[in-house]
């Protein structure tokens, strides 16, 4: 049985990391609000993007373009978005783990692997998976500048012909307790054909024409997806550590509570020793 001094000892030492949890904890719920924000913010444009690329297909044919061609898959590019830090429950091990699942059903073909987020390439490594490309320090400042790097490079490889489709691997942001694994097909572009096929109902007329409209928007749409999936797992990161270190707070103070109830046990055993010692002593003296 542990004795006092060390009940107090592990007391001290349990309320110092119950600070820091709970330091954690509001610092976390601080920048999950600005990746929230940064989400909402990016959804107009995002909804205004995708309405627009509709419409451009209804007018022209889409599968004249580069970015949406479909071809057999013979070799196959997967971006992993994961976060560099930990300390967020099962957050990055879940990502990871869908991430393995995806991979494993396309053993048969050759695999190109893209990562973002040291988390996510570890735990790849760690079963037999490496990645050609790393992204690393990405949410340290995180940018457009990052997602539009990612998408130029898996753009040129689709385009040139070394891989035959893009999937994009990462952690959709739903709410603050709701975090879920995703795969998105980046590349090709799957074309949005309106309810009962063939042309949109309505009749636009572009200024430009549709095809230099489309060659200018298409790769935004792809550089504003990988960048949804940055903000998206970004938001989802703090969200998760927030509950994590919300939960490590409660842990604590429960051990502490837990830890004082057999520490007053303890030192109630030690004063009614003492107190039999001296009734003891007094009772030898008068006899």
């Amino acid at each position: 049985m542990a004795t006092l001094k060390q009940l107090r000892t592990r007391v001290a030492s349990i309320t110092n990391i119950q600070r820091v949890t709970n330091a954690m904890y509001m610092v976390a719920a601080a920048k999950m609000r600005r990746a929230q924000e940064a989400i909402e913010s990016a959804r107009p444009y995002a909804e205004q993007l995708d309405l627009m690329l509709r419409r451009l297909q209804g007018s022209i044919d889409s599968d004249s373009h580069p970015l949406f061609q479909q071809r057999p898959v013979k070799r196959l590019a997967v971006v992993v978005v994961t976060a560099d830090r930990g300390l967020c429950g099962g957050f990055n091990g879940n990502i990871g783990r869908r991430a393995r699942l995806e991979l494993e059903d396309h053993k048969n073909v050759d695999i190109e692997l893209t990562t973002v987020g040291r988390k996510g390439r570890d735990f790849l490594r760690n079963r037999g998976f490496d990645a050609a490309h790393h992204h690393a320090d990405v949410y340290h400042n995180l940018s457009f500048a990052h997602a539009a790097t990612i998408a130029q490079q898996v753009t040129v490889d689709f385009v040139e012909g070394r891989v035959d489709r893009v999937l994009l691997v990462f952690s959709e942001f739903r709410s603050v307790a709701n975090q879920i694994p995703v795969v998105q097909q980046l590349l090709p572009i799957v074309a949005d054909v309106p309810e009962g096929g063939g042309q949109a109902v309505e009749d636009y007329i572009f200024e430009p024409n549709p095809e230099q409209l489309l060659e200018a928007l298409v790769p935004r749409h792809v550089n504003f997806q990988v960048w949804s999936a940055l903000l998206a797992t970004n938001a989802g990161f703090f969200a998760a550590q927030m509950t994590s270190m919300d939960n490590a707070t409660k842990n604590a103070g429960d051990l502490i509570d837990e830890l004082t109830r057999e520490m007053n046990k303890e030192r109630q055993s030690s004063i009614t020793l003492e107190l039999m010692d001296i009734i003891g002593g007094a009772e030898a003296v008068a006899h």
